[in-house]
C-alpha cells in the first residue's frame, strides 16, 4: 500500500468517526431518556465592571426558568421526567469564542463552524470529546442605549450555544429566553421568524390555528417574540409566556410520532 492510499484511509477512518460520534451524540441528547446535560460559561464579553460583577454573583439557580419551561413544554408533547435539564454553572472563561463572519459566505461559515467546535474542544481541557454535553457559552455585556447586541447563535453539531446577554438583573429573565433559544438550536431546532424579528405564520406563533391578523400574549420559542394588539412585535417578559410550537417540537424529536415510540418501548 502507498503512502498516500495510506493517508487516504486514515483520513477517511477519522471522517467516519467523527460522523458516528456525532449521530451518537445527538441519539443520546435527542432521545430524552434522561435530563439534558447542560453547561453554562459564563464570559466577560466587553470587559466592562457591570459584565464582571454580574458574572461574580451568577447561580445555577438563576437558570431554573429555562428547566421550568423544557420540563412544561416537553411534558405537552409526552416527555414526562423529574427534571429537563442538569445545569453546571462553571467558571468565567476568559477568551471568546471565535466570531462568526458578517458576509454570509458558506465556505466561511463552514470553516467558522469547524474553527469553534475545536475553539470549544480546547477549553474543554479534556482528551477526550464530552459526548452529550451542551455547552452555553454567555457573554455579559453593559447595556447601552440604542445598540443592539451582536446575533447569538447555536449549532447542533457539537451542541454549542454562543449567546450575548445583557448583564443587568432586569433582563435576567429574557436572557433567558435567548438562552432557551439557542439551546434549542443545539437541539436541532429552526428559526421562525423572518423579517425584522417577525414571527413566521403559523409556525412561529403560539397559536397557529389562530388567524393571523389576531393579537397575541404569548410566542414560539424559535420565533422569540409575538405580535401584540398594537401590531408590534415585542419579546415576551420571562419563558413563562414562551412555548414549543408542533414543527420545533418535530425537529427536537419530543412529537406525536415520538411519543408513540416512546410509548410502545415501555
Amino acid at each position: 500500500m502507498t503512502f498516500r492510499r495510506f493517508r487516504i484511509l486514515i483520513l477517511l477512518g477519522v471522517l467516519a468517526a467523527a460522523i458516528g460520534m456525532t449521530w451518537l451524540e445527538q441519539t443520546l441528547v435527542r432521545g430524552w431518556r434522561a435530563p439534558l446535560d447542560v453547561a453554562v460559561i459564563p464570559i466577560n464579553g466587553d470587559g466592562s465592571e457591570q459584565a464582571a460583577g454580574t458574572i461574580r454573583a451568577l447561580q445555577a439557580s438563576d437558570f431554573n426558568d429555562i428547566n421550568v419551561f423544557l420540563q412544561r413544554e416537553t411534558a405537552r408533547y409526552g416527555v414526562k421526567q423529574q427534571q429537563a435539564m442538569l445545569i453546571t454553572l462553571l467558571p468565567e472563561l476568559d477568551k471568546k469564542p471565535p466570531a462568526p463572519p458578517h458576509d454570509g459566505s458558506v465556505l466561511k461559515t463552514i470553516g467558522w463552524s469547524l474553527q469553534l467546535r475545536w475553539w470549544v474542544y480546547q477549553q474543554s481541557g479534556q482528551l477526550l470529546p464530552q459526548l452529550g454535553k451542551i455547552k452555553l457559552f454567555v457573554l455579559y455585556h453593559a447595556p447601552q442605549d440604542g445598540i443592539a447586541l451582536e446575533h447569538s447563535l447555536g449549532l447542533q453539531k457539537g451542541l454549542i450555544g454562543v449567546v450575548h446577554a445583557f448583564a443587568d438583573p432586569k433582563q435576567a429573565q429574557q436572557n433567558n429566553i435567548v438562552i432557551a433559544h439557542e439551546l434549542m438550536h443545539a437541539l436541532g431546532a429552526s428559526d421562525k421568524y423572518g423579517f425584522g424579528g417577525r414571527p413566521v405564520y403559523p409556525q412561529g406563533y403560539a397559536e397557529p390555528d389562530w388567524p393571523e391578523h389576531m393579537p397575541r400574549q404569548a410566542a414560539e420559542i424559535m420565533a422569540g417574540r409575538y405580535v401584540n394588539a398594537a401590531g408590534r412585535v415585542v419579546m415576551p417578559p420571562s419563558l413563562e409566556q414562551c412555548v414549543i410550537g408542533a414543527q420545533t417540537a418535530h425537529e427536537i424529536n419530543v412529537d406525536a410520532g415520538f411519543r408513540q415510540q416512546y410509548a410502545s418501548s415501555n
